[in-house]
């Protein structure tokens, strides 16, 4: 493992992250707001570059560490809208958050592995979160194979191969 490559987390410039996911959408702005509004956080303002016509080219909101940053989708670009991360206190309350401002959800709140709780929507931007919340003292679920439930599976494909016909 070459560590020369990736620079020190210490060392990103305004104490980022070393990998940050970009976005690009119709109506970024209202992108925007629905992740402000369900995860309570703020768009980093210096960051946000209107073009002449108004569009985004860039906007960025911080969630924890990293940069969401996402833009307008201009003319002849492909919509890219993102399979994102994201670790909460309580995953049924984002979800209930999220469907008032018009995300579907994908999987309801699951336990996991590890002592988490795993819950996904799909926002009205077809982004796809994966919403993460501890859960000490929880125990494991049955694998699907040992005869446990297949939802975790099951949801995500639902959802993507509904998004596959859509494109």
């Amino acid at each position: 493992m070459n560590d020369d490559i990736l620079l020190p987390v210490q060392s990103v410039p305004g104490a980022g992250a070393v990998l940050n996911p970009f976005v690009i959408v119709d109506d970024v702005a209202g992108l925007i707001t629905f992740v402000s509004e369900v995860f309570g956080v703020r768009e980093t303002a210096e960051a946000r570059t209107p073009m002449p016509d108004g569009k985004l080219i860039h906007a960025e909101l911080r969630l924890g560490n990293v940069d969401l940053m996402m833009g307008d989708r201009l003319d002849g670009w492909p919509s890219r809208p993102g399979l994102l991360q994201v670790w909460v206190r309580d995953v049924a309350t984002v979800l209930e958050r999220a469907t008032a401002r018009g995300a579907t959800t994908v999987t309801e709140p699951t336990p996991f592995y590890g002592e988490t709780t795993l819950g996904r929507m799909v926002d009205p931007w077809q982004n796809i979160w994966w919403l993460w919340a501890p859960a000490p003292g929880q125990p494991d679920p049955v694998p699907h194979w040992e005869g446990g439930s297949n939802v975790v599976f099951s949801t995500l494909d639902e959802v993507l191969r509904s998004l596959a016909t859509r494109d």
